[in-house]
């Protein structure tokens, strides 16, 4: 399963029934588990643990020293989860002292040319579409999804559910089970399509629908609406994550659109 023309440093840890593709780099310190591919030319450096039944495909570079100046050579690593597949030229920096490991999640798909820049978490079942650029610290929530050749400034969080639509640039944090399109990126909707896919029940969108009318559609600020929704709208899990998210946001989330925002689409 290991083709001749691969390099494998003999210390690697590579779990039976994994497939390498010749001329992949394996180096040593570096777990895969079993099930998993590797492609032609991809690299797998120092720090990488890589899941059961992963896919890498040729050209990606996994755990790579990170592009920050502060980084001083700290034993790092790289986490990515099972069945999770990173497609051509996709590249993942390895953590920093500031968190110490970059952790990617089950089931995830990040597509070509993409950049996971150093201490990202992304969670399960995410999307990362072509060519997105994710710098350092960015936080993404289980099903959240973004579009291709966006931009994701540092430290910036994304919701679980929320979409962001292609071409975005993502300066603030994006709540859960929304939908972000346009310039300056900002409030669209909730994420109904994706949240009916996964299960949620009409009753539910509508009450995540609500609570969104407060924070964006009601000329409360943020404070205002929160409390607000704290004292009129029942508690549920859902709402008690969104409002968690945004008391907790350090960045500021999205705003509403205004009149003289630029559509790029939020579909």
């Amino acid at each position: 399963m290991i083709h001749p023309l691969a390099y494998i440093h003999p210390d690697a840890k590579i779990a039976p029934n994994v497939e390498i593709e010749p001329f992949a780099i394996v180096h040593k310190d570096v777990e895969i588990g079993e099930g998993s591919w590797i492609g032609s030319h991809a690299v797998i450096n120092d720090g990488a643990r890589i899941g059961k039944n992963c896919k890498i495909y040729p050209g990606a570079v996994i755990s790579s020293t990170p592009q920050d100046l502060k980084f001083k050579g700290e034993y790092t690593l790289t986490y990515v989860g099972d069945n999770t597949i990173i497609r051509e030229y996709a590249t993942i920096s390895r953590g920093t002292e500031e968190h110490w490991k970059t952790e990617i999640g089950s089931d995830c798909l990040i597509m070509a040319y993409s950049h996971v820049a150093h201490d990202c978490r992304i969670g399960n079942n995410c999307i990362i579409v072509n060519n997105v650029q994710m710098a350092g610290h960015v936080h993404m929530g289980d099903w959240a999804i973004i579009a291709g050749s966006s931009s994701v400034r540092q430290f910036v969080k994304i919701g679980a559910h929320a979409m962001v639509a292609g071409g975005s640039l993502v300066r603030k944090d994006v709540p859960p089970f929304t939908k972000a399109a346009r310039e300056p990126l900002s409030y669209a909707g909730i994420n109904s399509v994706g949240l009916r896919r996964r299960g949620f029940s009409n009753e539910q969108i509508n009450e995540i629908q609500e609570v969104y009318r407060y924070i964006y559609l009601r000329g409360f600020n943020n404070t205002e609406a929160l409390e607000h929704i704290e004292l009129e709208l029942a508690p549920s899990a859902e709402r008690d994550e969104i409002v968690n998210f945004i008391r907790n946001s350090e960045r500021g989330i999205i705003k509403a659109p205004t009149s003289t925002s630029a559509d790029n689409g939020d579909d």
